[in-house]
């Protein structure tokens, strides 16, 4: 990898690299890091634009381009908090008539934005795409399905 900067993301710093191998911008955890070479070959330097415009429209630590926009509409009792939160700098939001708020989110990876759904329970629908839906309802029904039918659990 070509090493570019250090990113501080929820606790953990990353390294954000050109990756040889992927023939791509990556980020890398650094606590995962296990070994460092000084090579012969010559770093690629990614100008600090490239690498702004690349992760900015990522969401979450896993970076990419935007394929899907999530729609996720919060009910009347979290749309405040949830208001005052930036998730992607270009979401977009809008307060509902009946006090609901919903949020777009541009995302290519879901996995970070399902924990991000996932989180607010009950208080949030994801309203787009059908897959992004599909994904949490499947979640939601193994975590039920856990504390259903559990009497032997209990006992211990």
């Amino acid at each position: 990898i070509s090493p570019q900067r250090l990113t501080h993301y929820r606790d953990n710093w990353y390294l954000d690299a050109w990756c040889h191998q992927k023939n791509g911008l990556r980020s890398f955890a650094v606590d995962r890091l296990r070994e460092a070479k000084l090579l012969a070959q010559v770093a690629q330097d990614i100008p600090e634009e490239q690498l702004d415009a690349h992760f900015a429209s990522s969401y979450g630590i896993f970076a990419g381009a935007p394929k899907h926009t999530a729609v996720l509409r919060f009910s009347a009792e979290r749309a405040r908090w949830v208001a005052e939160e930036q998730w992607h700098p270009q979401q977009q939001s809008n307060t509902l008539t009946d006090g609901r708020y919903e949020l777009r989110i541009p995302y290519s990876d879901p996995r970070e934005l399902m924990m991000d759904v996932l989180k607010h329970g009950t208080e949030v629908e994801v309203i787009e795409p059908t897959s992004l839906r599909e994904m949490i309802n499947k979640q939601l029904r193994q975590a039920a399905q856990q504390y259903e039918n559990n009497d032997d659990r209990l006992a211990d």
